[in-house]
């Protein structure tokens, strides 16, 4: 049985890893015709407010979130040489881990690339190794980039 690779997903958070990740999926999807699929999962911050203060209204803390992602987003498209290659954004909220594990099962992923360590709005809220855990939980193979 030969591997091919149809769908290819990378998961991006604004950091230098994201973004490395994000060249290498890039690369992965032209050399196989892949649609690749760039996905942000930023979790909310759920009880954490700072020093003082009272927590954002609900609308408030949702447009952050949804600003925060498109820009992402749109610095990654814009950074990527995508000519050619079929591709979608995908904006997720949650556990970054267990959205990008529902993202590949979802969507059917043949591979999953991913940054060994985040930063941006991920890695202010997270605890942990996304990349460790989705090693261990991803439905199909993981491309952990250094």
């Amino acid at each position: 049985m030969i591997w091919e690779v149809s769908t290819v997903v990378v998961g991006v958070d604004g950091s230098e890893g994201g973004r490395r990740a994000a060249e290498h999926a890039v690369e992965v999807a032209r050399k196989w015709g892949s649609t690749l699929l760039l996905v942000t999962v930023v979790r909310t911050p759920e009880g954490w407010w700072g020093i003082g203060g009272a927590p954002p209204t609900p609308e408030a803390l949702s447009t952050a979130l949804i600003e925060g992602q498109r820009q992402i987003l749109d610095e990654i498209e814009s950074d990527l040489d995508l000519a050619g290659i079929q591709y979608e954004t995908i904006e997720e909220l949650g556990d970054p881990a267990n959205r990008l594990v529902a993202v590949c099962e979802e969507r059917g992923a043949d591979l999953l690339v991913i940054g060994r360590r985040g930063a941006g709005l991920v890695e202010r809220v997270i605890l942990g190794s996304v990349a460790d855990r989705l090693c261990h939980l991803s439905p199909c193979p993981v491309l952990v980039v250094p």
